[in-house]
């Protein structure tokens, strides 16, 4: 089995969707500095190929992503496949928990997986994430809430978190209409 990639222009840039069997296993910056080796750890990781087309995994992530990006999606539900060390995993899998539109600092996300003084190594890890946006790592600042590295660059990270801040704004609280009552 292959890895199947598509490329998806997405309103932040050009990213590259991947599947394996029914799982995501990328969605990577097309003109990142690290997309190749992401590409070349996640084909050896699976001991697998590349070979361009698509799937209904890409199919769903992209139709996903296009609800982001409309403001109208706050989480994916599509299976993921993390191709990573243990420690990678750990640190991405703490990424999926930073809700939508919320910031962290890479020192409370170092905190959060029990780890305090691996700030490097989790800034290192969530630099080699292979599945931006969807595992939310542009939602990590430095710890003087400033953007700090992100592979998609910096003015991506930055319409990812002013997309989320917006959508959230322009949410109406749900209220009851003066004839409607609870029960």
């Amino acid at each position: 089995m292959n890895i199947i990639i598509k490329e998806y222009r997405s309103a932040a840039g050009v990213l590259v969707v991947g599947s394996y069997g029914d799982r995501i296993c990328l969605c990577d910056w097309a003109e990142s500095g690290r997309h190749q080796s992401n590409v070349g750890r996640i084909c050896r990781y699976l001991k697998a190929d590349v070979e361009t087309g698509t799937s209904g995994a890409i199919e769903s992530a992209i139709n996903q992503l296009e609800e982001y990006f409309a403001g109208e999606r706050e989480s994916f539900d599509i299976p993921l496949l993390l191709c990573g060390t243990d420690f990678q995993k750990k640190v991405w899998e703490e990424l999926l928990k930073i809700p939508y539109s919320c910031v962290i600092s890479y020192s409370e996300q170092a905190r959060r997986i029990g780890r305090s003084n691996a700030v490097r190594a989790v800034a290192a890890a969530n630099a080699a994430n292979a599945i931006s946006i969807i595992v939310g790592c542009h939602r990590v600042t430095g710890s003087n809430g400033r953007l700090t590295g992100y592979a998609g660059g910096l003015a991506a990270k930055q319409f990812l978190l002013d997309l989320e801040k917006t959508a959230v704004k322009n949410l109406q609280p749900w209220t009851l209409d003066a004839d409607e009552s609870v029960g």
